[in-house]
């Protein structure tokens, strides 16, 4: 089963409708800016995290226009000297390649290792977008479904300011 079939099954199993939008493989916010009219709702930007020990790994969402200071983040999470984490780590907690970080990679972390941060703001939104952990899609989800799949995960996750 492809990674997005994996997706689509969890959506499913938990009765969260979806929209699919195909296009062109993406990798970045900028790439996906091309294809920006095709979808409603806020597009985000997933940022995969490490702390400076690469002990503890966080899952960051925010709106994709939202300028992050590392700095002001590290006091949000608690830990200091955040740093991206690398392709390996990335394919190592979440299962994925990148320019393919979503939420989604979630069902990969078994051991629940990754910690996620959702920024406040999206809470407006009714709709948000992601990439159903392959960057030719983006699925398109209510935001209280985020937070419905994000219960259904196990991993530890908090709403707030960023």
């Amino acid at each position: 089963m492809s990674e997005k079939e994996k997706v689509y099954k969890v959506l499913e199993e938990l009765e969260i409708p979806y929209k699919v939008t195909e296009h062109p493989a993406v990798y970045t916010a900028e790439e996906a800016e091309e294809y920006s009219h095709l979808l409603e709702g806020s597009r985000v930007k997933n940022l995969f995290l490490r702390d400076d020990k690469g002990r503890s790994h966080y899952l960051v969402i925010v709106d994709h226009d939202k300028m992050l200071d590392l700095k002001v983040l590290e006091s949000v999470i608690g830990k200091k000297r955040l740093g991206f984490a690398s392709p390996r780590r990335l394919m190592k907690y979440l299962g994925l390649t990148p320019g393919s970080v979503s939420p989604f990679g979630l069902i990969n972390d078994t051991e629940k290792k990754v910690k996620v941060f959702v920024d406040e703001e999206l809470k407006k939104e009714e709709k948000i977008n992601f990439h159903p952990n392959d960057n030719t899609q983006t699925l398109t989800i209510n935001f209280s479904d985020l937070l419905k799949f994000l219960d259904w995960t196990g991993n530890s996750y908090v709403v707030t300011s960023i």
